[in-house]
């Protein structure tokens, strides 16, 4: 028999995550590839983080802890909010994936931009919602145009600020104008996975929204600087009544004993989330005028990336560049997303990329 299947899933592109490196080595008889796609920390995990793990397996049997509780308590007390405002989540996707759960029916809407982090399209698309994007503007979100498309219908907004895969940013200013303008009904979520490469004096403190018992959530991950990729493990920062209808379509253990342990320690890693700053932006202006120097022109970035328009085809590009041992993130059309990485990957890249242009 044929399988029924709701036509808003059949639709759904999944999410490709790429190949492992070696298999990708094996397949194009190369080694030594560098893997500049997916916007991890070029130094690794926390120090602090793999000494916790080393103390972690003898547990492992044991189901664990259920609510987070010690990784939620350290989190509200470095946030200076109540326990009852932390999430804990499988990676913020899952966070993403439970707002639209608890707070979307289908056909209800969500706003969001229509050049932004795909997972707010999957997951509300797959969770029956309808989708209103915003075209950027100056690849930058359009505030103004994003209040002006929410209706009574409306659920969600999604802002990502640094935006992925752009980098660019909404200032306070223009954030303090849009919350003016939206409605109560609406839940505004603040995606800030990059909130700690960020060193533009104007970003936004979103957190105020939510200290002001404002329909607001703050995404934020352990994925990026801290280096916990691997684990999964993300956070949200919102009103204690999201909080109660997240946990009510929350699976019971959504996030592992490992995870958990890991980010605990690396939240108190303060010398490697500095190193790794350090390192973003030094290098980060490094690759950027060296693509200058080529005739490109990547966009301004808050976060720990580069976007650039290649002015050719960029899947072709992102092709080129594989066989040279180097991987990038082709997003559509001509444009490519590199993660800025260790001085020694940027020299890589960036001697690949001329030969194939």
């Amino acid at each position: 028999m044929p399988l029924h299947v709701h036509p808003d899933i059949a639709k759904l592109v999944p999410y490709s995550p790429g190949k492992p490196l070696d298999e990708l080595e094996r397949e194009l008889g190369i080694r030594g590839a560098v893997k500049l796609a997916s916007n991890e920390n070029p130094l690794g995990p926390s120090p602090k983080a793999i000494a916790a793990l080393s103390t972690g397996a003898e547990t492992l049997h044991l189901y664990p802890d259920g609510g987070a509780h010690h990784l939620t308590r350290a989190l509200a007390d470095r946030l200076d909010v109540s326990l009852n405002q932390v999430i804990v989540g499988n990676g913020s996707d899952e966070i993403i994936s439970l707002l639209v759960k608890a707070f979307v029916a289908p056909g209800e809407e969500a706003v969001m931009a229509d050049h932004t982090f795909v997972m707010y399209k999957l997951a509300v698309t797959g969770g029956h919602g309808t989708i209103k994007e915003v075209p950027l503007k100056e690849w930058c979100h359009d505030l103004p145009a994003m209040a002006k498309a929410i209706t009574d219908r409306t659920r969600l907004v999604f802002i990502c600020n640094p935006n992925n895969p752009t980098g660019t940013i909404v200032t306070r200013d223009e954030v303090t104008a849009f919350m003016a303008d939206v409605p109560d009904h609406v839940i505004v979520v603040f995606d800030e996975a990059y909130f700690e490469y960020v060193r533009h004096p104007y970003f936004p403190d979103s957190l105020q929204y939510v200290r002001e018992n404002r329909p607001v959530v703050v995404l934020r991950t352990f994925s990026k600087i801290y280096g916990l990729a691997g684990l999964r493990i993300g956070y949200g920062i919102t009103t204690p009544e999201i909080v109660d209808y997240l946990h009510r379509v929350r699976n019971p253990f959504n996030t592992n004993a490992l995870a958990q342990k890991a980010a605990l320690a690396a939240l108190d890693d303060k010398e490697h989330v500095a190193t790794s700053r350090v390192l973003n932006e030094s290098e980060m202006e490094v690759v950027a005028s060296e693509l200058r120097d080529l005739g490109f022109h990547p966009l301004p970035s808050q976060a720990n990336f580069l976007y650039f328009d290649t002015r050719q085809d960029g899947h072709d590009v992102f092709n080129r560049l594989l066989k040279e041992g180097v991987i990038v993130r082709h997003i559509r059309g001509s444009m490519i997303r590199v993660t800025i990485g260790q001085p020694e990957e940027n020299i890589r890249f960036l001697r690949a990329l001329k030969k194939v242009i």
